[in-house]
């Protein structure tokens, strides 16, 4: 692993500033990041939730990547559930998951934003940095253009690192799958693929402290959800721009 993987080089460019030049409600971009097990789908619908109850007026984005758009959902099927019999080399795999993120953020994301819509994302560009960038030891460099490309400047307000350790997550992996008859093979790897994820989630994280925020997410549910509504109050009292009466 590098010591830096550069994410943070990443640009907002006239795609995101579109969001932020009229007089209506700032749109707002949260992902939320992890390896597998840590909960994100958990936390990404209890925000919701919240958000929905607090302000029913707001419009609500919910997305996840690979996916989120009909493109999208093709190229998760390949990524996740091509016959084990196929193999996806690093480059083909970094190059279909930048692919779904070009067709999701100008078809979904950009648009709702614009309109001023709150969107959740689960995983964005910072899952191609550590997973292809660190665990698959593509050149960083690379996939940091690649990024660049595929987002357009549209980068996250905010993003959720949900951190835990790497045998834990695959540990709740596994009996979140026990009944399942499908095999992820994105949940495939060896230990040591997940424990490179997860350093390089981390690494990534001392990089960018203003936008990626960690959470412990060995705590309870509960407990990693206080957390999160924690940090998203302290954000939206220092963005006022994003505040409505009703925001929280």
């Amino acid at each position: 692993m590098t010591d830096s993987i550069t994410s943070k080089k990443l640009p907002r460019t006239a795609n995101c500033q579109l969001r932020t030049g009229s007089a209506k409600q700032r749109g707002l971009f949260i992902t939320f990041e992890g390896s597998e097990g840590c909960g994100k789908s958990t936390q990404i619908t209890r925000l919701a939730e919240r958000l929905r109850q607090k302000n029913p007026d707001r419009e609500l984005v919910i997305l996840r990547e690979p996916g989120g758009t009909a493109l999208g959902e093709q190229v998760r099927q390949v990524l996740q559930y091509m016959d084990p019999s196929v193999s996806i080399v690093p480059e083909a795999e970094l190059l279909l998951f930048a692919a779904s993120r070009a067709q999701l953020v100008r078809e979904v994301i950009q648009p709702a934003l614009e309109r001023g819509a709150i969107v959740l994302c689960d995983r964005f560009f910072d899952s191609t940095t550590v997973y292809q960038g660190v665990a698959r030891a593509l050149d960083p460099k690379q996939v940091e253009m690649i990024n660049y490309f595929s987002v357009g400047g549209v980068i996250p307000d905010m993003t959720f690192l949900l951190d835990m350790e790497a045998a834990q997550g695959r540990e709740r992996m596994k009996q979140r799958n026990a009944q399942s008859t499908v095999v992820d093979r994105m949940e495939q790897e060896p230990e040591a693929f997940y424990e490179a994820v997860r350093q390089g989630y981390l690494t990534l994280a001392k990089e960018e402290k203003k936008r990626i925020l960690v959470i412990d997410a060995a705590a309870s549910v509960e407990e990693v959800s206080k957390k999160i509504m924690t940090q998203l109050d302290k954000y939206f009292l220092s963005t006022p721009q994003h505040l409505n009466s009703s925001t929280f």
